[in-house]
Formats: C-alpha cells, sequence, structure tokens
C-alpha cells in the first residue's frame, strides 16, 4: 500500500509504503505519527501513486494542464527504454573496438597483487640476504614498486626503528 503524504510544517509532498509507525519528512526532517499525517491518497500501485503526487504537484506550480497533457509514467518509462543503446552498441556507434575496449577495462581492474608498497619493501628485507639499497630496489620494481618510493620507504623504515642500516646493507628488525 502507498499513500501520498504531505508535511504538516513544510507542505512537501512524498510518497509513504504501506504503515510505518512515524514518518520522517525528507525536505524538513520533521518526524510525524503516520495516523496524524494528511493522506492524500492510498493505493496499491506505485505508479498511481506518482502521478498523483506528481499531479498535486504541478497544480501547486499551476501547470496543471501542461501535465494532463503529458503520457503517464508507465508510458514515459516504456518510450525511454526504448531509445537507450546498450555499452556495446554506444561503443560501436562511437568508432571503438567493443573487444578491445573490454581487454584495456579488465587490464584496467586487475589486481597484481594485494601486497602494499611497504609490505613489498619489507618482503625485499625478509626475502633478501643483508640488502642494500639499489637490492630492494629491483626486488620492488619486480613487483610494480617505484625506486623512489623505496628509497623513502626504508628512510622512514630505519628512522622509525623498524629497519637498521649498517654499511649499506638493511636488515629488518
Amino acid at each position: 500500500m502507498y499513500h501520498v503524504v504531505g508535511c504538516s510544517d513544510c507542505g512537501a509532498l512524498r510518497i509513504v509504503e504501506g504503515r510505518p509507525e512515524t514518518t520522517r519528512c525528507g525536505t524538513c526532517g520533521t518526524r510525524t505519527q503516520f495516523s496524524k499525517v494528511k493522506s492524500f491518497v492510498e493505493t496499491d500501485d506505485l505508479d498511481h501513486a506518482r502521478e498523483v503526487r506528481a499531479s498535486m504537484l504541478a497544480n501547486r506550480q499551476g501547470e496543471g494542464e501542461a501535465f494532463a497533457a503529458m503520457d503517464s509514467f508507465a508510458e514515459l518509462e516504456a518510450d525511454v527504454a526504448d531509445g537507450v543503446l546498450d555499452d556495446d552498441a554506444f561503443l560501436e556507434a562511437s568508432g571503438l573496438d567493443v573487444d578491445r575496449v573490454n581487454e584495456a577495462g579488465d587490464r584496467a581492474t586487475e589486481t597484481r597483487s594485494s601486497t602494499s608498497r611497504k609490505e613489498t619493501v619489507k618482503n625485499a628485507l625478509r626475502d633478501l640476504d643483508g640488502p642494500t639499497a639499489e637490492e630492494v630496489v629491483a626486488y620492488a620494481d619486480e613487483r610494480g614498486v617505484p625506486g623512489d618510493y623505496v628509497e623513502r620507504a626504508l628512510t622512514k623504515l630505519v628512522r622509525q626503528g623498524e629497519v637498521s642500516e649498517s654499511r649499506g646493507q638493511y636488515r629488518l628488525l
């Protein structure tokens, strides 16, 4: 069951489904007991409730005749659905190769690894025996982590006391 109701404070119209104990106005936020709310229409059809609300709003603005000349919501929705292109048709009409676009999308959303950059640097320190900064950079580069990030991360890890550096070699503590 759908009800077209009005707010007693601001006059906004909305559609409420069922019979809740209270209802809140989406415009002004006033909460009111449903039994005290003015219900203009009660219907089982959501489209009918939409039509009534839209008609009331049009009449408030002096556009009742223009609204009456329009098709119903169901007819307008069917008209819109008929004129919609799916993604593939849109891409083809734009002169793009659908397969290549889909492949590019797949590549862009692929996750190479769930390991963070920082974890990759730490993994290099675990896996390599007494690595130098250059060896850690090479290890991380193979896993898609940029060298400048690795150098900054090593400096921070040493400063934070998580890594030690002695004679150019790093060790995870």
